[in-house]
């Protein structure tokens, strides 16, 4: 079913609102997929690899979430820390290194399905030729693991722009993919729509000038998003 033929509903305006903008522009972790129980146990067994007492339980988990990047996570956990020396960037490299591995073994072997209304919302857009991108702080490596199951090997090619950790100086919340996808797309912030699961996301599109759709997600579900177009528990909302 598509935006179109749903009417008569509390979503009219959020709906076309939607059909009308120059491009709709996703975040990966948490909001085209419930991927964060996935990270922490890549995490978890890349602490074990390396020989590092450390377990990031759920509470802990949703506390490090706030910072955005895998490697600042590491860090930012390493400083909470009341002993001991602090890790090497050498060593939170390899411990990174060695999560991204364990996350795409992980996505091969368990698979991780879109959350409800993404893969809808995806085929209507891209039917109507309506352009869409992804800005995200997780990497490439992480994106293909979700995306190419689901979309096919080929599935970057469906996306107007992609800007993944790497390809920006300042992960969220600065702008910074965000302004990187405008400038790829050619588009003015304000014809365009982010649709984002979290504090840090909603932060940086709206410091770009991007308005936000926020889709509650499993670590920020009781979060408060003020200033977002909408608040949705899920994009099937829309295809109600």
């Amino acid at each position: 079913m598509s935006l179109a033929l749903v009417k008569n509903s509390p979503f009219d305006v959020l709906r076309q609102r939607i059909a009308d903008a120059g491009a709709l522009i996703l975040d990966v972790d948490g909001t085209m997929a419930e991927t964060e129980e996935i990270h922490r146990e890549a995490f978890n067994e890349a602490f074990v690899a390396i020989g590092i007492d450390w377990h990031w339980g759920r509470r802990v988990y949703k506390e490090l979430l706030r910072v955005a990047g895998g490697k600042e996570r590491i860090r930012a956990f390493d400083q909470m820390r009341r002993s001991g020396p602090p890790l090497s960037d050498a060593v939170i490299a390899r411990l990174h290194r060695i999560k991204t591995d364990r996350f795409a073994a992980l996505m091969a072997d368990k698979g991780c399905a879109l959350r409800p209304g993404v893969k809808a919302l995806l085929e209507d857009a891209w039917a109507r030729e309506q352009r869409v991108a992804i800005a995200t702080t997780t990497t490439r490596v992480n994106i293909d693991a979700l995306l190419a199951p689901v979309l096919g090997n080929e599935w970057e090619t469906r996306f107007a722009a992609v800007v993944a950790a790497d390809d920006v100086a300042r992960k969220k919340p600065a702008p910074d993919v965000y302004l990187e996808v405008l400038s790829q797309l050619d588009l003015p912030a304000a014809s365009c729509i982010a649709i984002e699961d979290s504090g840090n996301g909603l932060l940086a599109a709206t410091r770009a000038g991007v308005p936000v759709l926020i889709t509650r997600s499993l670590y920020f579900h009781d979060d408060t998003f003020d200033g977002a177009l909408g608040v949705l528990q899920d994009l099937g909302e829309l295809f109600v």
